[in-house]
């Protein structure tokens, strides 16, 4: 009877695609299951799954938050803070929500210790603290949720970001004096960096080295289910390689949106991969406008690269 009971809640607890289960990780990024997080009554602010939804960068801003370890973008800002300096960045010293250098530019920390459902809403708060203190003045995260408050949407001017991608984080000490912390804080962080780069010929992008093994990991804003039948229509057509000698072994999912993972050829480098990029971007948009109905090994290989998908956030 026990048995059937677990059997019948298990079913009632069948989500529909894109939703979130109750005994599922909370997304959020706390470790606890939803139903104990965000899912739980009084449990926190609502989730909001793709919180940079709108922004013309979003899926350079999950690639910064999620997946590259040093880069950094000027955003403009709109209205009233629209004369205002700010750089977004992926990590700042001891993980800082904020910096307000000397010359009165503003410095927003992407990859952050707080998270409160919507991390649009949170950097906003952050932002319009931090714009309205003194230069040098230490700003902390985040300690309860920001409310109501605007978004990062509301802030930021409609426009694509120039993404800078740093080799390390010596950007940290281009225009301050050296002290012992910020040395300390630097070299911890040039630990964990990785050689990276920004492909030119697509959007959100990039090559990097782990190890001894090179990947790209490409952030694509159309919806998780239109790309897994476009890449399985691909993978059974073998046109899902990006160059001759890669793998498609994945795909990261965050903030609402995926990011499809190739392993490369070693000596691929980000030079070896920009055409093929291009290509295979055009091969994907082809499949993507295919209506019909996935055949059965399409429909194999689409649960297979399912199978294959982890969740970051």
């Amino acid at each position: 009877m026990a048995k059937k009971n677990r059997a019948k809640t298990r079913a009632a607890e069948t989500t529909a695609p894109g939703e979130v289960g109750p005994r599922q990780p909370c997304p959020c990024g706390s470790g606890k299951r939803y139903k104990a997080c965000h899912g739980a009554p009084g449990g926190g602010t609502v989730f909001v799954k793709r919180p940079f939804d709108g922004l013309a960068s979003e899926c350079d801003l999950v690639a910064m938050r999620e997946l590259v370890p040093a880069a950094s973008a000027a955003l403009p800002l709109t209205g009233e803070y629209a004369d205002r300096a700010v750089r977004v960045c992926t990590l700042l010293p001891m993980a800082a929500p904020a910096m307000v250098r000397e010359s009165g530019e503003v410095w927003l920390g992407l990859q952050v210790q707080h998270s409160f459902g919507d991390p649009s809403r949170d950097l906003a708060a952050v932002l319009l603290a931090a714009l309205d203190a003194e230069p040098g003045t230490p700003m902390v995260g985040l300690t309860e949720s920001p409310g109501q408050g605007p978004r990062l949407q509301d802030l930021v001017a409609d426009e694509p970001l120039q993404i800078e991608v740093h080799e390390g984080f010596d950007f940290w000490v281009s225009d301050v004096e050296d002290s012992p912390e910020l040395a300390e804080a630097l070299e911890q962080a040039q630990g964990a960096t990785s050689p990276t780069a920004r492909l030119a010929s697509v959007a959100s992008a990039y090559w990097t080295l782990l190890g001894d093994k090179e990947f790209l990991r490409w952030v694509m804003p159309e919806p998780e289910d239109d790309l897994l039948d476009a890449f399985a229509r691909l993978h059974v057509a073998g046109e899902d390689r990006v160059v001759d000698g890669a793998r498609l072994i994945g795909m990261f999912r965050a903030h609402g949106v995926v990011a499809p993972v190739w392993e490369l050829p070693p000596g691929t480098g980000v030079e070896g991969v920009e055409d093929a990029a291009a290509e295979l971007r055009a091969r994907l948009d082809q499949a993507l406008a295919d209506d019909a109905e996935l055949t059965t090994e399409e429909r194999s290989a689409r649960a297979g690269l399912a199978n294959r998908q982890v969740t970051i956030r």
